[in-house]
């Protein structure tokens, strides 16, 4: 059964390298493996470059890359959200979308796109991000029962961010109306290294920072007295965690666009199958996050002539399979 379980997580691991070699080669241009290949070592080998048909070189690093790099980054950043808030909240519920990370973000670089389009969005993003946690969080904590209480006020704090957003669209011109509604549904098509450049660096950064604080998450994870009682500093190491689920989830957000369900399925499902180890749950969960978000991206752009918005397909697809996954989980989680 070890053994099993050991080579599972191998291959989970692996899966969003194959993945991505396959989606250079999906698409309404069909490009073979062998010129894909050929394509990607073209800068090494001029003369593969100039045997290649006309266009490859443009599909594959102009489109298609950088797509693929957003998808596998933005999928990764959400799940490892969803990971470490679970994780520190100690409520399988708990997500970058019921916290108002996802809302807020998207209020924020909603509202540079429309009135502040020279302001980077992921600024604003990241800002209104933090601000919609920090609102939860300070009216959860006056409950006597946090742990409900942070679920209904993250929906609240949600519904206002969602609200305000669509103040921003009200007020929106005719054509950033269409780009900004487009987006809201999560949306890769337009992805290109001027806009995944500077949201790289930030998911990257945070998310290896919530690497090395994984096992942090198993202390945090305990009651504050047995965390403080091995020598957590617990205020200061969970507002560390909720900074940096916002930095990673706005980061996604300002690009990508809001895509749900990825952050709640992800996690639980990882738990589900190898147990609630965070020093695992984490990096298993970027991976599988990254694969999921990929594999959905090239389903909508291979299963229709027309392209549905990846954040519809991942809710269409993740609604289903998260009521499957609570039906067969007979376990209590953590």
């Amino acid at each position: 059964m070890r053994e099993k379980t050991k080579a599972l997580r191998t291959l989970i691991y692996l899966v969003p390298f194959g993945l991505a070699v396959a989606s250079l080669w999906f698409g309404t241009v069909r490009i073979p493996l062998l010129d894909v290949f050929k394509t990607l070592l073209s800068p090494l080998v001029p003369s593969w470059k100039a045997a290649l048909p006309a266009g490859y070189v443009d599909i594959v690093f102009g489109i298609r890359l950088p797509r693929i790099i957003l998808a596998l980054a933005a999928g990764s950043a959400l799940s490892i959200s969803g990971a470490s808030l679970q994780a520190l909240f100690k409520n399988p519920l708990v997500n970058e979308y019921i916290l108002g990370l996802s809302s807020g973000a998207g209020f924020g670089a909603a509202l540079s796109l429309v009135f502040l389009p020279h302001f980077p969005p992921q600024l604003l993003a990241f800002a209104f991000a933090i601000v919609a946690v920090l609102l939860v969080l300070s009216i959860a904590s006056r409950s006597e029962s946090p742990a409900v209480s942070l679920l209904l006020t993250g929906v609240i704090i949600s519904a206002f961010f969602t609200a305000l957003l669509s103040l921003v669209e009200l007020f929106a011109s005719p054509y950033s109306l269409q780009a900004l509604f487009y987006w809201l549904m999560g949306n890769l098509s337009l992805a290109g290294w001027a806009q995944i450049l500077p949201s790289l660096p930030v998911i990257l950064a945070g998310s290896l920072i919530l690497f090395r604080m994984r096992w942090r998450l198993n202390v945090l994870s305990m009651s504050d007295d047995e965390a403080r009682s091995l020598g957590i500093h617990v205020r200061r190491e969970k507002f560390l965690v909720v900074v940096l689920a916002a930095l990673v989830t706005s980061a996604a957000v300002s690009t990508a666009g809001i895509i749900g369900w990825i952050g709640l399925i992800v996690p639980h499902l990882v738990r589900m199958m190898f147990g609630a180890e965070n020093r695992r749950v984490l990096p298993l969960s970027a991976a599988l996050g990254a694969s999921f978000l990929l594999a959905a991206d090239d389903a909508t752009r291979s299963l229709a002539s027309f392209e549905v918005p990846v954040g519809i397909f991942t809710s269409l697809i993740g609604i289903p399979l998260f009521i499957l996954l609570l039906r067969r989980s007979s376990k209590v989680w953590l």
